[in-house]
Parts: structure tokens; sequence; C-alpha cells
């Protein structure tokens, strides 16, 4: 079978590359975003099924921070509660009804968590 060839419909799919003529030019930093310090985190803790074939899970939402830690804290949730999840979207994803248990992880670690919803 033969590969196909990704066309390019404009220079957006490029990403960031930049070009330029200019000696001088130098390209702007990006900003470096700090994580807010648990205290001062408020997190959601959500039941959904919804798209999931049925499927319970535990979402996390509101946490404020570079993508880094965000997949760090989801990383150490399922390491504690043994289960299986992802981050996508700004959120943490765990597989299962274990919302009570994630309260209390992330309350133990000095996060504001309020339960959302059923």
């Amino acid at each position: 079978m033969s590969k196909k060839k990704k066309i390019l419909n404009d220079l957006s799919q490029l990403g960031s590359f930049v070009y330029s003529t200019d000696p001088d030019y130098r390209p702007e930093e990006p900003e470096t975003v700090n994580s807010l310090s648990p205290g001062k985190q408020h997190l959601e803790a959500h039941f959904s099924k919804k798209g999931r074939g049925g499927k319970i899970v535990t979402v996390i939402k509101g946490f404020e921070g570079p993508t880094e830690d965000l997949k760090q804290l989801g990383k150490e949730l399922k390491n504690k509660l043994g289960v299986g999840g992802s981050v996508k979207d700004g959120e943490i994803i765990i597989q299962g009804n274990n919302r009570d248990k994630v309260v209390q992880i992330l309350k133990e670690k000095g996060y504001k968590v309020k339960n959302v919803g059923g």
C-alpha cells in the first residue's frame, strides 16, 4: 500500500515556525506559568460516564499551573489508587468511582477540593 502525503492547507499547520530576513530578529520567549501552591488551588471532583461507554470515571477540574505539574499530580493519584487514567484538556481523569478517595488524597496534599454533582 502507498502512504498518503499530508498536504498543508495553510501555514498555521506548521506550528510555531518563524522565518525572518532581519538579522537582529529574536523570537519572544514563552512565558513560564508557575503553579499556585496547593492551598490556593480550588479543585472540583466530578463523576462522569458521558462518552465512555457507560463506564464511570472521576474527573478532577480546576487545576491552575503548567501541564507538567498537572501530569505529575495525575500520576501520583493513579499510583496511590492503583488504577488507570489520563490527563487531557486540563483535567485529570481517573478510572472508576474513586471520588471520595481522590478528594481525601488531595486534601492530605493541601488542596481545596469540592465534590460536584451526584
